[in-house]
């Protein structure tokens, strides 16, 4: 079995956190993810032919697939792939529809992105292949594109609804910077990060149980609202384009359920926009106020926080160094993200794993995390 060490070809693709911006990217949104050092590591050989054998280590199984068959979902075996394969089998599909023609390998992959927890663990997946067999095929793709294909192999292939700010993130992380990016316009620009600062993850291990149904419930409100709003704003195509002034003259004519959802998209639309700006002006203690916002916001007019997410916010936020805290990702569990001064790094972990312990005697996982650059190959 091929090494990650001794491999003539080596991929780091990294997870990913969303500082700000929450529920937004259905929504037409900008958000403001950012690719961390915990990351999925790869290394293949070539081989002659179209199989493509796999090893998670992670899991200690392995899978053999055909380039040629791989419409079916199938091993070579005729067996159904295990639900980890089809994350690189369906990249390698969406390459060859779009006329990238791939060739055979072996290749291992191990991750410390934890999985389940909101961070992207199969974005980096998904585009650490795609950069893995451009390494393999030296044929060239703007970063931009390969996380359109990647997130196109997620809803095709794998079945996931996702947008496209997981993949984009793994793709095209900047160390030391968050990424402002429109949804919308796919624009997008990197904005540091203070300096001297680190983000910290809080994993609550509670996992969505509820997400897909409330996920579903939320979105229809979003359409709800913007369809009521055109009576009145006729030119919105989706809550970014509502501005909070408009939103409080009409407002009103919302039922108080779609109101309170369409309330937290609009604001955090501009929530996002603001804290660009403030990463720009070095105004960390801004930023560190707006991320606490996002989270109220979440709670309050979203609901789609659960009390151990609320515990951890509350908890980071009395701790000495914390400059912000909210949930993040969809909510109903997962992880929190904390920027935190990296001189009080030691301590804010041990307080909010002690705090949480006690509050809610759980076991938070913590993780000391930087922003990191996209996936890359190793030298």
């Amino acid at each position: 079995m091929i090494t990650i060490e001794t491999a003539p070809y080596r991929v780091v693709a990294p997870g990913r956190v969303n500082l700000l911006g929450e529920h937004v990217d259905y929504n037409d949104g900008a958000v403001l993810p950012a690719a961390i050092d915990r990351s999925v590591r790869l290394a293949a050989e070539p081989l002659p032919g179209r199989l493509v054998t796999l090893h998670a280590l992670d899991l200690d199984q392995q899978v053999t697939f055909d380039l040629d068959q791989l419409e079916r979902r199938q091993d070579v075996h005729g067996t159904p792939l295990p639900s980890w394969a089809r994350y690189p089998a369906g990249v390698a599909w969406v390459l060859e529809q779009h006329g990238i023609r791939l060739q055979g390998m072996e290749a291992s992959f191990t991750s410390n992105v934890p999985m389940g927890a909101g961070l992207s663990s199969s974005a980096a997946v998904e585009v650490g292949f795609a950069v893995l067999w451009q390494a393999l095929g030296g044929w060239e793709l703007d970063r931009l594109t390969l996380a359109r294909l990647c997130q196109e192999a997620e809803n095709h292939y794998v079945g996931v609804n996702c947008g496209l700010m997981d993949q984009f993130a793994c793709a095209n992380g900047v160390a030391g910077h968050a990424l402002h990016f429109d949804t919308r316009t796919l624009l997008w620009r990197p904005v540091p990060l203070p300096a001297g600062a680190a983000i910290i993850i809080a994993d609550s291990k509670m996992r969505r149980s509820l997400a897909t149904s409330a996920y579903n419930e939320r979105r229809a409100a979003c359409e709800e609202a913007v369809r009521l709003l055109q009576a009145k704003l006729p030119n919105i195509r989706a809550l970014r384009d509502v501005s909070p002034e408009e939103f409080a003259h009409v407002s009103h004519q919302l039922p108080a359920t779609v109101r309170k959802r369409a309330q937290h998209v609009v604001d955090e639309c501009a929530r996002v926009d603001e804290a660009a700006q403030c990463l720009e002006n070095g105004d960390a203690a801004r930023f560190g106020q707006l991320m606490f916002a996002g989270h109220a916001s979440l709670r309050d007019l979203y609901e789609v926080s659960i009390p151990e997410l609320d515990a951890l916010v509350e908890i980071a936020g009395s701790l000495p160094g914390c400059l912000g805290a909210r949930l993040s990702g969809a909510g109903f569990g997962g992880c929190t993200v904390n920027l935190v001064e990296e001189a009080y790094a030691d301590q804010f972990i041990a307080g909010l794993i002690e705090g949480y312990a006690q509050r809610c005697n759980k076991q938070a996982e913590v993780y000391l995390c930087h922003a990191s650059n996209g996936a890359w190959v190793e030298s």
